[in-house]
């Protein structure tokens, strides 16, 4: 009788379901941290649009809902009024709120604010407040369902050419 020798193919084939299962979990957990600032905000019951496009990078702690946004230049947004948005932004989100807001500043009349607060009223009330220290302004939250264009800033309006475009 002649003897055989078997070869088993399973460890092999464990091996590579193994490593198989292993990249599908990987790929799986990088997809699910692969969120943006924007599903941040839609998480705390904010609209997308009270960032502008052109975000390249932002850090959120979730403990304590500090943030931090990076955008290439500053730049400046139309909603009713023109908000101004510097290349770096902080603050402190929480449901339907961002505290302790720096980098941001709104136009009212022909003064700029810097807004230190952003609530939202009852999501039914369709109303949402800046608070920019020396007032509460409210808006539509209609105004903020996408995230606005942004446009680059001006200069400053000490430089030299915006007083030459003026006289």
């Amino acid at each position: 009788m002649a003897m055989t020798s078997r070869v088993s193919i399973f460890p092999s084939n464990l091996h590579l379901l193994l490593l198989v299962t292993v990249s599908w979990l990987f790929s799986f957990v990088n997809a699910s941290n692969s969120t943006t600032i924007y599903d941040e905000l839609k998480a705390k019951g904010l609209p997308v649009g009270l960032l502008p496009k052109g975000i390249t990078r932002y850090e959120i702690n979730d403990s304590s809902g500090e943030f931090e946004v990076w955008m290439e230049e500053p730049c400046n947004a139309k909603f009713e009024n023109e908000v101004h948005y510097d290349p770096n932004i902080k603050g402190t989100l929480g449901y339907g709120r961002i505290g302790e807001l720096s980098g941001m500043s709104a136009q009212e009349l022909f003064l700029w604010f810097p807004v230190k607060g952003i609530r939202v009223d009852l999501p039914s009330s369709g109303l949402i407040h800046f608070d920019v220290g020396v007032a509460d302004k409210q808006f539509s939250l209609s105004l903020f369902e996408d995230p606005p264009d942004c446009n680059p800033q001006v200069k400053n309006a000490g430089s030299d050419d915006i007083l030459r475009a003026v006289w």
